[in-house]
């Protein structure tokens, strides 16, 4: 025979009495309801104002500590102990003015902001786009930022600041053919722009490749650290362009920070905030190619910086508060990889390029691998 189904019956839902219902409740346990909502997140907001705060002040101690550590570490014997100070401030000559003032000096600060600017750059991509794979390097802004430099550099080094320049131009160059080509059904894929954008990487690699074919043997070795990013040959100058180009980034991304917040919550919502989503996804992504193109025109395309220090940041303090802790995150990274690529044992002389790659290459695997185990779970 047949089984027959009786029609399931749904029994009324006995409210917890421990839990009023703010609906019904007296006035009195309603506003307490308030007051007690409010008072956790009052209380979650200085919880993450103290993190950030903590660990804002152990990050400026960690790069103030490799700051003198690459100015005073190796060979200064030959300097008295007293001219090492005032010669970092310009304040002696000879010996001392050249080793510490118009080398190690320059050198470390490029280090220190070059690695601020790559940090930012990667925060604001990913907290834009929402995915921790779309970092400059890996979509290949910084590539297109150094072929545009390398390509000042041979054909016409003697113009000033035309490398800066170059890069800022090759970098925004690739924004727009990976916002083209990364396009479906009205909007940004993100899957296919961090595709399209390795492939794009590629191509401006092989047109280095083809430039080196090209070029004199006193223009490939003024451009050979392109293939690998290096602060060697930091003179006061990529420190003046690295300066003011992470003040005037900073600025831009704390006033971008409010509506990215918004954003966050889904662009129909920012929408009806009164966010413009458009214009601030624009300026985001053009925001960000500036950054990573003026560290990458000084110091090279030091790669993997952006990929790591945007989720070290996240884990630290919050996706809200990730973009600022990002800067000196990445400052360190790039630092203390030049420290250690100029005394590590085993291993130094080295060019910075090569520690990030081999502290970020292993990262991006796991990143890659995480993501395709989430797809197929």
């Amino acid at each position: 025979m047949p089984q027959t189904h009786e029609p399931r019956t749904h029994e009324p839902r006995v409210p917890d009495p421990r839990t009023p219902d703010p609906h019904t409740a007296d006035p009195h346990t309603a506003a307490a309801l308030r007051a007690a909502t409010a008072a956790r997140v009052r209380g979650a907001h200085r919880a993450g104002v103290r993190r950030t705060a903590v660990a804002s002040v152990v990050l400026v101690l960690l790069l103030l500590a490799l700051l003198v550590a690459s100015v005073l570490l190796g060979g200064l014997r030959r300097i008295p102990a007293a001219d090492v100070l005032p010669a970092a401030f310009g304040m002696r000559t000879g010996l001392a003015d050249y080793v510490i003032f118009r080398i190690r000096l320059p050198r470390a600060l490029a280090a220190l902001l070059a690695g601020a600017l790559f940090g930012l750059s990667g925060a604001l991509y990913q907290r834009l786009i929402r995915n921790p794979l779309a970092t400059p390097d890996i979509v290949g802004i910084s590539a297109g930022a150094g072929a545009g430099a390398t390509t000042m550099l041979l054909f016409a080094p003697a113009v000033p600041f035309g490398a800066p320049v170059a890069a800022v131009a090759g970098a925004f160059v690739l924004v727009a053919l990976v916002l083209a080509l990364s396009r479906r059904d009205g909007g940004v894929d993100t899957y296919r722009l961090v595709l399209v954008g390795i492939g794009l990487s590629s191509v401006c690699t092989a047109y280095v490749n083809y430039l080196f074919t090209v070029a004199g043997q006193h223009g490939i070795a003024q451009v050979m650290r392109w293939l690998v990013g290096s602060v060697n040959d930091a003179t006061w100058t990529g420190v003046s362009t690295l300066a003011g180009a992470l003040a005037v980034c900073g600025l831009c991304a704390a006033l971008l920070d409010r509506p990215l917040a918004g954003m966050s919550l889904g662009d129909q919502l920012a929408r009806g905030l009164g966010t413009r989503v458009g214009g601030v996804r624009t300026a985001t992504l053009l925001l960000g190619a500036g950054a990573a193109a003026l560290a990458t025109s000084v110091t090279g395309p030091i790669g993997f910086v952006s990929l790591i220090s945007g989720p070290i940041a996240v884990r630290l303090v919050g996706a809200d508060r990730a973009v600022a802790l990002a800067v000196p995150i990445g400052a360190v990274i790039v630092l203390g990889s030049d420290v250690l690529a100029q005394h590590g044992p085993l291993i130094s002389p080295v060019p910075t390029g090569v520690l990030t790659a081999l502290l970020g290459a292993p990262y991006f695997v796991w990143l890659i691998l995480r993501r395709r185990q989430g797809a197929t779970a």
